[in-house]
C-alpha cells in the first residue's frame, strides 16, 4: 500500500462466496451479547475493557469452521460478534451515571430499560451511518496502517492454512470461570486485610484479589501500565487515605464504625474526589497530546463528507458498495428525531432538547470519525472514548447552564449527550477496525454495516440486563451498587460527579482542584499515563493490586524470552498465546461472574467449603494462575525456524 496500486483483497470482488449467511448472523449476535456482557461486568469492576475483535475472530472461527463455512462468514461473524463491547463500553461508561447521579433510584424501571436501550441503539447507528459515510477514504488510506485490524485478518488468513488458537481462549475460559467459581464456594479466601495501627493513626494493607480476570486484564497491558495504575492504589491507600484519616479521626473512629471501616469511608470520601481531579487533567492531557490526530481527523472528516454528499463515485465493486447514501442521511434524521424526544422527556423543555440534539449529531459526527482515525493510528484497544466523551459531557453542561437548565431534568440531559456520543464514537471505532480487516479479506461493506445494525439492536436490548443484575445482586450481598466499592465503575462515576458538580454546584471543588493540581505534578514528572495512575487512586486496592500481578507476570514472560534467546517469530507467538490465555480468563470470570450474580439477584443459596476460608491456598491459586499465564505460552514458543505468526496486541 505504499503506492497507489489497486488493493487485492484475500477473496476477489468477483468471487460468489457466502457471506451474510443466517449461521454467521446468529453467531455473530451471541458473540455481541456474550463479549458485551463479559466487558460490561469487567469495566464496571476494573474501569476498563479489552478489544473483543480477537476472541470473537477465533470463536467465531472455531465454530464455523465446524459447519465447513468461509472465511467471508468468519469475517461477518466477528465484525457483528465485536460490536457488542463497544456497546458495553458506551453503556459502562455512562449509563450507571444516570443511577450514581440520583436520576435512577431504583435503577430497573421499564422506563429505564427502554430509554437505555433507546441510547445504546441511537448511539450505535449513528455511530454505523457515520462510518459508512466515511469508510472508502479511511481504510484506503496508507497513512493509517491499521495495527489490530491487519492482526484480525492475519488470524483469519492464518485460520484457512492450520489450527487457530481457540483451545487456548476456551481453556482458559474453564480456568478463570472454575476458579471465580471456587472463591465463591469459598474454598479460598478472595483477598485478606490487616490494619496496621500504631501510637496514632492506622495504615490497612490489602491483598490482591484473587481474580483471573484482573491479573488478566495486568497480563495484557504490561508491567509498565501495570504498574502505573497500582502506583496510583499505593498513593491511595498507602499516603492518602491514611494521612486524612490520622488528621482527621486519630484513633477515634467514624461513629459505628471500626478503624478499618473509617479509612475505607476516608478514600470515599476525600480521596476519591482528588482521583476525579486527576483523572479530568489526564483526559484533557491525553486528548492535548493527540491534539494533531485530531485536528486532522475532524479536518478529515469534514473534507469526506463533502466527498461523500457530492455523490460523484460510482460504486461498482462488490468490495467497495457501502450502504446507499440516502439511507445513510435518512438514519441519521431518524436518530436525530428519537434522541430529541429522549432529551426532551429528560428536560421537559423543547429547546433545550433541541439544542442537546444539535450539539449531539454535531459532537457525535466529529467523535466517530476522530474516534476511526485514532482506531487506524492506535488500534481500538486505546482508543481514549472516555476523554472524547468527557469533552462533549462538558460542552453539554455548560450549554444546559446558560439554558438555565437546573436540577435533575438538566444532568439528565448532559447525561443524555453524553450517553449517545459515548456510544457513537465506541462503535465507530469498533466498526472502522473491522472495516479494515474486511476490506483486507474481501468482505463486502455494506452487509458488514447491516450486520453490525442488528448487532447494535440486540446488543442494545440485551445490555440493561447484566447491569441491572451486577447492581442488584451487589446490593442484596451488602454492597452498594453502581459507585461502591466493588462496582467502582469509575467512568460513569467521574460522569455524573462532573454533570452534577457544573449543573447543580454540588461538586466538591477544593478536592476537585488538589487532584487537578496532583494531575499536572504528574504531568511534570513525566508521567507516562496521568490517567491510569489516577484511575488507580480511584479503585479498591485488591483491583489494582491483581492487575499488577499481572504485569508482573507478562515481565516474567518477556524476560524468559529474552533469556532463552527466542527470535521474533517465537516471541510473536508466545505474545498471541499469552493474550489469548489473558483473554480467556477475563472472559470466563466474568461470565461465571454474571452467573453468580444472578444466584444473589434471585437469592439462591450457594454452597460453601468453609466459613472462613484460608488466604493460604489463595496463595496457591495466585502460583497456579503464575504458571498457567508462564508455562503455556513459553512451552508453545515453536522452534526458530516456524515463520512468524502474526501479531495481537490488546
Amino acid at each position: 500500500m505504499a503506492e497507489q496500486k489497486k488493493h487485492v483483497p484475500f477473496v476477489s470482488s468477483e468471487t460468489n462466496m457466502a457471506e451474510f449467511t443466517i449461521r454467521a448472523l446468529i453467531i455473530g449476535l451471541v458473540l455481541a451479547v456474550i463479549l458485551g456482557a463479559a466487558n460490561a461486568y469487567l469495566g464496571l469492576k476494573a474501569g476498563m475493557t479489552i478489544a473483543a475483535t480477537y476472541p470473537a475472530a477465533v470463536i467465531g472461527m472455531a465454530i464455523i469452521k465446524l459447519f465447513k463455512g468461509t472465511v467471508l462468514e468468519e469475517n461477518f461473524a466477528r465484525t457483528v460478534g465485536s460490536i457488542g463491547e463497544s456497546i458495553a463500553a458506551g453503556a459502562i461508561f455512562t449509563i450507571p451515571a444516570f443511577y450514581i447521579a440520583g436520576i435512577w433510584n431504583p435503577f430497573f424501571t421499564t422506563g429505564n430499560y427502554v430509554i437505555s436501550a433507546a441510547i445504546m441503539f441511537a448511539g450505535g447507528v449513528l455511530g454505523i451511518m457515520f462510518v459508512a459515510l466515511l469508510r472508502r477514504v479511511m481504510v484506503e488510506d496508507a497513512e493509517l496502517p491499521f495495527p489490530e485490524s491487519v492482526a484480525a485478518a492475519e488470524i483469519h488468513k492464518a485460520g484457512q492454512r492450520s489450527g487457530s488458537g481457540s483451545k487456548y481462549l476456551f481453556g482458559a475460559m474453564g480456568v478463570g470461570g472454575l476458579i471465580y467459581a471456587l472463591g465463591q464456594f469459598k474454598l479460598f479466601a478472595t483477598s485478606a486485610d490487616k490494619l496496621l495501627s500504631l501510637t496514632k493513626g492506622s495504615i490497612l494493607f490489602r491483598s490482591p484479589d484473587v481474580s483471573p480476570a484482573y491479573m488478566g486484564v495486568g497480563y495484557i497491558i504490561g508491567p509498565k501500565l501495570a504498574a502505573l495504575n497500582f502506583s496510583g492504589g499505593v498513593l491511595a491507600w498507602g499516603l492518602l487515605a491514611p494521612m486524612i484519616t490520622y488528621f482527621k479521626f486519630g484513633n477515634t473512629p467514624i461513629v459505628g464504625m471500626d478503624m478499618q471501616g473509617t479509612i475505607i469511608q476516608v478514600w470515599k470520601d476525600y480521596v476519591r474526589p482528588i482521583a476525579i481531579g486527576g483523572m479530568l487533567v489526564g483526559a484533557g492531557f491525553t486528548l492535548w497530546k493527540m491534539r494533531k490526530s485530531l485536528m486532522t481527523g475532524i479536518a478529515r472528516s469534514i473534507s469526506d463528507a463533502k466527498k461523500a454528499a457530492s455523490g460523484t463515485e460510482v460504486i461498482t465493486e462488490r468490495t467497495d458498495k457501502d450502504i446507499p447514501f440516502k439511507w445513510i442521511m435518512i438514519g441519521i434524521l431518524l436518530v436525530g428525531v428519537a434522541t430529541f424526544f429522549i432529551y426532551n422527556f429528560f428536560a421537559h423543555d423543547v429547546i433545550a432538547a433541541l439544542v442537546a440534539t444539535v450539539v449531539m449529531i454535531i459532537a457525535g459526527f466529529f467523535f466517530a470519525a476522530v474516534s476511526g482515525y485514532l482506531v487506524g493510528i492506535i488500534g481500538s484497544s486505546n482508543n481514549p472514548i472516555s476523554g472524547l466523551t468527557l469533552s462533549t459531557l462538558v460542552v453539554a453542561a455548560l450549554l444546559m447552564v446558560a439554558l438555565g437548565m437546573k436540577g435533575t431534568e438538566g444532568v439528565a440531559a448532559v447525561l443524555g449527550v453524553a450517553a449517545v456520543v459515548c456510544v457513537a464514537a465506541a462503535v465507530a471505532g469498533e466498526m472502522l477496525q473491522d472495516l479494515k480487516a474486511g476490506h483486507i479479506l474481501g468482505g463486502t461493506p455494506w452487509k458488514m454495516q447491516v450486520g453490525d445494525i442488528f448487532g447494535i439492536l440486540i446488543a442494545a436490548s440485551v445490555m440493561f440486563i447484566p447491569l441491572f443484575i451486577l447492581h442488584e445482586g451487589n446490593i442484596k450481598t451488602g454492597g452498594t451498587g453502581f459507585g461502591g466499592e466493588t462496582l467502582p465503575a469509575p467512568q460513569a462515576s467521574l460522569m455524573a460527579i462532573l454533570s452534577k458538580g457544573i449543573v447543580e454546584g454540588q461538586m466538591e471543588w477544593i478536592l476537585i482542584l488538589v487532584g487537578m493540581l496532583m494531575g499536572v505534578a504528574f504531568i511534570m514528572m513525566n508521567v507516562k499515563s496521568p490517567m491510569l495512575v489516577s484511575v488507580g487512586m480511584y479503585l479498591p486496592l485488591g483491583t489494582t493490586f491483581a492487575i499488577f500481578v499481572g504485569g508482573l507476570i507478562k515481565g516474567i514472560v518477556d524476560r524468559i524470552s529474552e533469556k532463552r534467546k527466542f527470535n521474533d517469530a517465537q516471541k510473536s507467538r508466545v505474545e498471541n498465546n499469552g493474550i489469548l490465555l489473558a483473554a480467556g480468563l477475563i472472559a470466563g470470570e466474568a461470565l461465571i461472574g454474571l452467573l453468580f450474580a444472578a444466584f444473589a439477584f434471585w437469592e439462591i443459596p450457594i454452597f460453601a467449603f468453609f466459613e472462613t476460608p484460608s488466604f493460604w491456598i489463595s496463595l496457591i491459586v495466585f502460583a497456579f494462575i503464575a504458571w498457567y499465564l508462564i508455562k503455556i505460552p513459553v512451552k508453545h514458543a515453536g522452534s526458530p525456524d516456524e515463520p512468524a505468526a502474526p501479531h495481537v496486541s490488546m
